[in-house]
């Protein structure tokens, strides 16, 4: 293989985390402007615990009200959703190539993210970081020796009227782009009609507690269905096996994604993405704008909460240098991820909040990474591709021609010219090169099984990958190779909504623990998926939770709804009465 891995160590990890600069003012949700923070006022000191998009979003509405807010991040600002230079890689002048824990996907339906974005000033934009959010015009389908689907993103043409016109247009629509069986399409879209048309009470009972393969039947449908339908469609979302999701978190995106392309209750177009690189486009002016706000910033660690008299006292930290002391505050916002935030509890926080001890059934698996700079453009899809049938669940994106803020000719050594940024999700199937799964190979088996089997679906009709272009390539830094046991580990593994996960995860505050908040997208949040987007929702729900406790007459966050056909609303109620009466829904024929 041609490309060659960088070395990476924490400390160059570390070095470009966080930039400086200064920006003008954002304005709150409720249309509040802010030009610079309120003096905080006593009882109102914040502590931070995790510096992702929870903890971020967190510290910005916090900070515009009035509060006084620190932020402890043990390794980087923006979490899994920063960018990751690679170290070694500039030359004359030019910063780091741009690595990344996996690509950014801003689908139209998120709302709390991008009302966020909006309210961090960019130079040159209008609408501030929001305005550096694209539109990918399609998808492609990738299959290997077979025909590939692209799939366009624009915006649909009319809406459906009746339950008849739903199965028709959209069992249509799915047997045109997917070339698949029309009786199978037809099946797929009633299932997601019973869905649509569940009331909450049995999305909640019955449906969460059922996996998607389940609902689906897939089982007893062609192979298409299967890959496409079953396994492909929860592979993409939540990097989730089929027979261990929970139907009613895949539902709820399916729901989003059939209303997105009507423009309904959404916030853009179907698939966007940022125009450079993610630190550049929102990472640090987003910093920027916190410290402007007063936020504070500490690199450290969090070790444990110490609890007094129904609060938490304090939280222990070991900083950057190694120095361990405590931290006090009134609030403590816990936004690190849910493998971090369960080894918080101790017997005594558990016995003011017993429901937290379910965070410890709560399933985490990998989805993460690997970057391919190529010296020349590639030509493969304008947009997300996806590798239907490669045995890790691969999934792209091809990124300078989105990037018209910073080309990648600008990153390195000036000879780069494209980034092939591609996500694994299945990280426990054997590969087709070595025969061993992801978790198994190192780091430059890695390498050579996802260009192999990148090949095997792209090439083969058309040349569209060549060894020759391969430039280099950059593995996600949260992957780490244990040579005495010959596996990986992974630093930043992925909540997975599993059936029947919905009871063991926790809300974001409860009296009995008076000043703990919880802002992960573990969280009981209306956008249920482990994404920046559920995070930006649980920080907001937290917050609320906070100006309540505190007294604040501030304005709260704006929390938005997913959408709901209002079409359907009628079988919704109608099936309020089914459920309790422990009928079927009305759509929900045999499987």
């Amino acid at each position: 293989m041609s490309g060659q891995r960088v070395s990476v160590t924490r400390r160059t990890v570390l070095r470009g985390a966080v930039a400086a600069g200064a920006l003008t003012s954002g304005a709150l949700a409720s249309g509040t402007i802010r030009a610079t923070p309120a003096h905080a006022e006593p009882g109102r000191r914040v502590a931070v615990l995790g510096g992702g998009p929870a903890g971020l979003t967190a510290a910005h509405e916090l900070a515009e009200r009035g509060f006084d807010v620190t932020v402890y991040e043990r390794r980087a600002l923006g979490g899994k959703a920063r960018s990751i230079p690679v170290p070694g890689s500039g030359r004359d002048g030019r910063p780091e190539l741009p690595g990344e824990h996996g690509f950014r996907f801003f689908p139209g339906f998120y709302r709390h993210i991008p009302d966020t974005m909006r309210r961090i000033p960019f130079a040159g934009n209008s609408n501030g970081v929001w305005d550096n959010l694209v539109a990918a015009p399609e998808a492609r389908f990738s299959r290997r020796d077979a025909d590939d689907t692209l799939i366009p993103m624009g915006k649909a043409g009319g809406i459906w009227a009746t339950p008849d016109d739903f199965r028709e247009t959209v069992g249509s629509a799915i047997a045109t782009t997917t070339k698949m069986p029309q009786n199978d399409a037809l099946f797929f879209a009633n299932r997601l009609l019973v869905f649509n048309s569940s009331c909450d009470a049995r999305r909640y009972g019955q449906w969460d507690k059922i996996s998607w393969k389940e609902y689906v039947g897939a089982g007893r449908r062609s192979n298409e269905f299967r890959m496409l339908l079953s396994r492909t469609l929860t592979t993409l979302l939540v990097a989730a096996k089929d027979d261990l999701a929970s139907t009613r978190t895949i539902g709820n995106m399916g729901e989003q994604f059939l209303g997105n392309p009507l423009e309904v209750g959404n916030d853009g177009a179907l698939d966007r993405l940022l125009n450079g690189s993610t630190n550049e486009a929102w990472i640090t002016p987003w910093t920027d704008r916190l410290r402007e706000l007063g936020v504070k910033f500490v690199s450290a660690e969090v070790r444990g909460l110490e609890l007094s008299d129904r609060r938490i006292s304090g939280a222990r930290i070991v900083e950057a240098s190694g120095a361990a002391r405590t931290v006090e505050a009134d609030y403590f916002v816990s936004a690190v991820p849910v493998e971090v935030a369960r080894t918080l509890w101790t017997p005594e926080i558990l016995g003011l909040r017993p429901e937290l001890a379910g965070m410890n059934q709560l399933h985490v698996d990998w989805m993460s990474g690997i970057q391919f700079y190529l010296r020349s453009p590639s030509a493969i899809a304008r947009g997300h591709a996806a590798y239907v049938d490669s045995p890790w669940s691969l999934t792209s994106i091809s990124q300078n021609q989105f990037w018209n803020r910073t080309p990648l000719s600008g990153f390195g050594d000036g000879t780069v010219q494209d980034c092939l940024s591609v996500d694994i999700s299945d990280w426990h199937t054997p590969g087709i090169l070595y025969g061993k799964p992801a978790v198994e190979c190192t780091h430059d088996e890695i390498a050579r099984e996802v260009w192999a089997q990148l090949k095997a679906h792209l090439n083969d009709k058309h040349d569209l990958l060549e060894d020759q272009d391969l430039h280099s390539w950059f593995l996600d830094t949260g992957i780490a190779w244990d040579a005495a046991t010959k596996r990986n580990t992974n630093a930043d593994p992925l909540l997975i909504n599993t059936a029947g996960s919905w009871a063991l995860r926790p809300d974001s505050h409860s009296a009995e623990l008076e000043n703990l908040f919880l802002a992960g997208d573990y969280v009981r949040t209306g956008v249920d998926l482990a994404t920046m987007e559920g995070a930006s929702e649980a920080a907001r729900t937290a917050v609320n939770k906070i100006l309540d406790v505190s007294g604040s007459t501030a304005p709260h966050c704006k929390v938005y709804p997913l959408y709901r056909a209002v079409e359907l609303e009628p079988f919704r109620q109608m099936d309020i009465a089914r459920y309790a009466a422990g009928q079927p829904n009305l759509f929900d024929a045999p499987l």
